[in-house]
């Protein structure tokens, strides 16, 4: 239906009633995808870029966003690496170091690891549950405006030589006023803020999504595992992000704004409560960091093992449990201050005990591989190789849990090398290998083996090569944040080979980019499935289309694309001409009613932009909040403000046909 002309398609004269009935469906079957085509239509150019609300389209903005970021922060790590490749260097000085490696884990923990692991989630949940639409889509939209201005905030802050310089902790004393005057570690501040307003609007769409939008079938029992991996992820965002919000805005922002003393020992406060504060957000949020990883390594290997996963039942409670342990471990890392004894016995035995529901996946993984018909695709690998590079950093884990070996570690290239395996073996390869398998779904077209595999083996390489001789330089007594060494202390050659592997990191990535670039417009034509693949995203079209689902699939097992063989059934009943997504029970996902989701919108921008003025106006004046809030008010009169019903969407889509007529 273009330029307002309607296809009609007649019956062949002289056919049976069989095929009459038939070239009846097909037309009616047509005319039902060109209304959905109008009715889920939006603006072209900017002005539509900036409007939409497209859970797809957010997301591959939300990705490569991330990616960005992600490579930002990478520049920061090689200046520090090449600043610290041999003795006495002086490519970078003292303050400018401390602002780089406090930029680059910032953006790294904050910007990339937490954020792209949701941003998937934005573009890949509908998907596997069967909907059209994310919930609160224009809510969605919101939390991508106020990821971006926290993420330009910090790096336009950092490139203006006025960036945080404090650590991606912020430990206080350091981070109070008394010893960081100005306004760098104001910035940090409120770049926080700006990342847990987008995290805990992420999770409240992927709990609601979940929970209220499955597809007709698909109960509890049947849910990908990616999904209860991301699921887990947003119930742990929802109850740590507080804990970050009230150490950074209501009580360390107050110290350093208003002269509040949360921190000051001197009057009464305690420069301990913000090590608490931030590390009951900040252990859990490597798992906030990880867990969707495993999700992603179980689709993988479903995927290229043509079996589905060995051991469903323990691989979610083990989500479940890694989740739970997760809050009662952030003491070890503070076993180097005045605790109570007893309380780092507990600790300990929490930090050991949470290796157990991971191991159990990493076993289950194995069963899988075993008893399938593994393929070696690039994504495969990238699963693979998370399970060597994860598990060494478990291990050293488990060390460190240990009291009296971590006393000798600690704040040493140790700590540093255990993290980054951790990091970039828990977040990083998933996260390629997810990248890999679900491009052909995103873009349509497939990503290049050959220069994925180079990609592979180069980063695992350059990743064993830059991380693990810092543990032995930990173990010669290096200290991490330093900028410098003298030649004496022996530190030279392994900081060198360091300083190699990342180069290797850097010539990986940027393969890997080619292959993005390269593979949208020259790689092979992807179809529906090309992996042949047993989730419901890959029912749709590659890319898919804007409303996901032309009629709603219905999930009768877990595999729904391998045991329907190709059969797939349908819901119908949703109407064409509206943005309908079809609500279900949250246990049994049986049918429950219909909900008309918003449209295309400016607001979520705006009212982005009145917290931007509210919280980077407050860094340099305290009517920083009267302004936003008053501009924070005109958004939300805006946002809220009732629409013209059937005669504004007359207005709007005036050649489009009824429901009635549709039927007809």
């Amino acid at each position: 239906m273009r330029d307002g002309v309607i296809p009609v398609v007649g019956p062949t004269v002289g056919a049976d009633p069989a095929s009459i009935e038939l070239e009846h469906e097909i037309a009616r079957h047509e005319m039902e995808r060109l209304v959905l085509e109008d009715t889920y239509r939006e603006r072209g150019g900017l002005w539509g870029w900036i409007t939409s609300v497209d859970h797809k389209s957010i997301g591959k903005r939300y990705i490569a966003t991330c990616l960005i970021f992600f490579l930002l922060a990478g520049l920061n790590a090689a200046a520090m690496r090449l600043q610290l490749s041999r003795p006495e260097n002086t490519f970078l000085g003292p303050d400018r170091y401390n602002q780089a490696f406090t930029v680059h884990g910032t953006a790294m923990m904050f910007l990339f690891a937490v954020p792209i692991m949701t941003a998937f989630a934005m573009y890949l949940l509908p998907l596997m549950l069967g909907t059209r639409e994310i919930a609160f889509p224009r809510l969605n939209a919101f939390g991508y405006w106020c990821f971006l201005i926290g993420g330009l905030f910090l790096f336009f802050s950092f490139y203006m030589n006025t960036g945080p310089d404090v650590g991606w902790t912020a430990y206080v004393p350091l981070s109070g006023p008394e010893y960081s005057a100005g306004k760098r570690t104001d910035v940090w501040l409120q770049v926080v803020t700006f990342t847990e307003i987008a995290g805990l609007v992420a999770a409240v769409e992927i709990i609601v999504t979940t929970f209220k939008q499955r597809a007709p079938g698909m109960s509890l029992n049947r849910i990908p595992l990616y999904v209860w991996a991301i699921l887990v992820t947003a119930f742990m965002i929802v109850f740590a992000m507080p804990s970050v919000a009230i150490g950074s805005t209501a009580t360390l922002g107050m110290d350093r704004l208003v002269a509040t003393h949360f921190y000051n020992r001197a009057e009464g406060g305690d420069p301990l409560l913000w090590q608490h504060l931030f590390w009951f957000f900040g252990h859990p949020e490597v798992y906030i960091m990880f867990i969707p990883g495993l999700g992603f390594v179980s689709q993988i290997i479903e995927t290229f093992t043509r079996r589905p996963i060995f051991g469903y039942p323990v691989m979610v409670l083990s989500l479940f449990l890694t989740g739970f342990v997760a809050f009662g471990l952030w003491v070890h890392h503070m076993f180097a201050t005045p605790i109570p004894q007893l309380g780092r016995s507990f600790f300990t035995a929490a930090s050991v005990l949470i290796a157990l529901p991971t191991g159990a996946q990493i076993f289950c993984w194995i069963a899988t591989v075993w008893a399938g018909r593994p393929r070696f695709a690039t994504a495969m690998l990238w699963a693979m190789g998370f399970m060597v590079v994860f598990i060494i950093g478990g291990l050293t884990g488990v060390m460190i849990a240990s009291v009296p070996f971590d006393l000798q570690v600690h704040d040493t290239y140790f700590i540093v090398a255990h993290f980054h395996y951790v990091i970039i073996g828990g977040v990083v390869f998933p996260l390629f290998g997810a990248c890999y398998l679900w491009y052909p779904k995103v873009m349509g077209r497939m990503m290049s083996e050959t220069l994925g595999k180079w990609h592979f083996w180069l980063f695992f390489i350059g990743t064993n090569v830059t991380f693990f001789p810092m543990h032995l330089l930990g173990l010669d007594g290096m200290p991490r944040r330093v900028y410098t060494y003298l030649p004496e202390m022996g530190w030279g050659d392994l900081n060198l080979l360091a300083t190699v592997g990342a180069g290797i990191i850097a010539v990986s990535v940027a393969l890997f980019c080619i292959n993005l670039v390269w593979s949208a417009r020259h790689g092979a034509v992807a179809g529906a499935d090309p992996w042949g693949a047993p989730g419901l995203e890959w029912a749709t079209t590659s890319p898919p289309p804007a409303w996901n689902f032309q009629h709603i699939p219905v999930a009768e097992s877990r595999s729904p694309l391998w045991t329907e063989a190709g059969l797939l059934p349908v819901a119908t009943g949703l109407r064409s001409d509206r943005r309908e997504i079809l609500v279900t029970s949250a246990l049994d996902a049986v049918p429950d009613n219909r909900h008309e989701h918003p449209g295309p919108s400016h607001w979520p921008l705006v009212m982005a932009l009145a917290i931007g003025v509210t919280f980077i106006g407050a860094v340099f004046t305290p009517w920083g909040y009267v302004a936003g809030f008053l501009f924070a008010m005109v958004a939300f009169a805006g946002w809220a403000w009732p629409r013209g019903g059937k005669e504004d969407d007359v207005a709007r889509h005036p050649h489009r046909p009824s429901e009635a007529e549709v039927s007809a």
